[in-house]
């Protein structure tokens, strides 16, 4: 009997243990904190490395869920999808939560809502507008419509095969556009009814988000479960969710969240920067102040401060670029652009060179990003202030470039030419002059009085050639100081 009841303690353990690891139920703490972390503004990679490392955080600090609080008006597709495959392997309940009251969790935030393992609302709030936008100019967001019967009849009538002319070819054109296009939406749409069906939600509206762009309140969301609960605030939603069970990567989890305390993560100062830096206008300008710096330091070596401001700022766009979505067309269009209208003040061409960078500059400014996705467009007022500035430097170099042509050489024996200059002393053939403030070797043809007024006509080396001044070359003055100075008379012996 002993043995026999020995047997039944091992067996119950043996099937305690099975069962455990078949199916992992942890009844959470009360006490256990509760991890808040904010989801705010378009999606990008400064809010996926958030997310990512705060839902680490969580789980190295022993935290008994993660509520995400969400309002964002979509983001990059790269980005949200980081932050859904952080959801989908965290051993932590993590609750998606759309808040406060007008939040919403539009594109890529519906995606991020059906991936939590309970998705809520407050009130006021909506969701949805799920279809990809137009990523590398290839499609739009329209179906392009396919060409008439008529047209393909007035084309065989012309003798002219349906893909042999200019017709023909925009339709292959818009064909392929349009099967770029199916492919991202049905691309979208498996995703999130993939999501769904995990999370056991409307997999049909998830399709319909995608396909039609159509989006939801809060109640119709409910209603049409589309998401689990609405809750006003982050209390109501811990005591609405107390003693659910969730599916996690590390198995089933009893949520214990009523009497929790609540851990609000802000985005650090890390991430802020990382943020700023990678918003898209910010990575444009600062783009363009590494280029200028850059130039202004070719121009003027050495003078240090444009060369460093500009190396610094060029680092980091260049940082940027590389996680933003950018095309790479607009961006060697721009660095064109510049060169050209560096090439112009080296190379005077009237302005050909010069408004032929303005011009790549401008075209390569809107192309740079590779994205329609709000919060990632560079605005038309940026590129059209930078292009303005950019054209008023063109101007204003073309107009000194002219009006230097217009006036006499100033330096050089070229400038010395036709310098008005008094003779120190008498001579007959070479003396000295003055000549600009200075003493200068001269020679002359004619008999020379101290005094007299000379021309120069040529330069030689350390030496003038001069001519007695007539009274067309009056008002005279030698550049300099007068020659009935002191100084430059011997002083009388005494």
């Amino acid at each position: 009997m002993a043995c026999t009841s020995r047997c039944l303690l091992v067996l119950l353990a043996f099937a305690a243990v099975f069962i455990g690891s078949a199916s992992r139920v942890v009844a959470q703490d009360a006490n256990t904190a509760v991890r808040e972390i904010a989801i705010e503004g378009a999606i990008g990679p400064a809010t996926s490395r958030f997310v990512r490392t705060e839902l680490e955080d969580a789980e190295a600090a022993g935290a008994s869920a993660v509520v995400l609080r969400i309002d964002t008006p979509g983001g990059l597709d790269g980005a949200m999808r980081d932050i859904v495959k952080a959801i989908l392997a965290s051993p932590l309940p993590v609750i998606g939560h759309v808040a406060p009251g007008g939040a919403r969790a539009a594109s890529a935030g519906t995606y991020i809502l059906y991936a939590s393992h309970i998705a809520a609302m407050a009130p006021a709030t909506n969701l949805g507008a799920a279809t990809p936008v137009s990523l590398g100019g290839g499609f739009g967001d329209a179906e392009t419509p396919k060409a008439s019967d008529e047209d393909k009849t007035n084309d065989e009538e012309n003798g002219e095969p349906e893909n042999g002319n200019a017709s023909g070819a925009a339709r292959a054109g818009a064909d392929d556009a349009t099967a770029k296009r199916r492919k991202v939406v049905n691309d979208a749409v498996a995703y999130i009814r993939g999501l769904a069906e995990q999370r056991g939600r409307n997999a049909d509206w998830a399709e319909r988000a995608v396909r039609e762009g159509v989006s939801l309140s809060a109640q119709a969301a409910l209603d049409d479960n589309v998401i689990d609960l609405m809750a006003a605030n982050t209390r109501e939603l811990l005591g609405a969710i107390d003693g659910r069970r969730v599916e996690t990567a590390a198995g089933v989890q009893q949520l214990s969240t009523k009497n929790a305390t609540v851990d609000r993560r802000e985005p650090g100062w890390q991430t802020e920067l990382l943020s700023v830096i990678t918003n898209p206008t910010v990575a444009y300008l600062l783009f363009m102040i590494g280029i200028y710096g850059l130039i202004l330091e070719g121009l003027n070596p050495g003078a240090a401060v444009p060369g460093v401001v500009g190396a610094i700022s060029l680092v980091c766009a260049l940082f940027a670029f590389q996680v933003l979505p950018v095309n790479y067309a607009g961006l060697a269009l721009i660095a064109l652009g510049a060169g050209l209208m560096v090439a112009e003040m080296f190379a005077p061409s009237f302005g050909i060179l010069g408004l032929g960078g303005v011009t790549a500059f401008v075209f390569g400014s809107i192309m740079l990003m590779d994205t329609d996705v709000p919060g990632f467009e560079i605005p038309f007022g940026v590129i059209g202030g930078i292009a303005v500035a950019s054209a008023l430097l063109l101007f204003l170099i073309l107009y000194l470039f002219l009006r230097s042509r217009r006036e006499s050489v100033q330096t050089g024996h070229a400038g010395l030419i036709g310098a008005r200059c008094v003779a120190l002393a008498d001579f007959e053939h070479e003396g000295r002059v003055l000549l600009h403030g200075e003493s200068w070797l001269a020679q002359s043809t004619a008999p020379v009085a101290r005094d007299d007024r000379l021309i120069v006509t040529a330069a030689e080396g350390l030496k003038v050639f001069v001519r007695p001044a007539g009274p067309a070359d009056l008002p005279f003055t030698t550049g300099g100081p007068s020659p009935n100075r002191s100084f430059l008379r011997p002083s009388p012996r005494r």
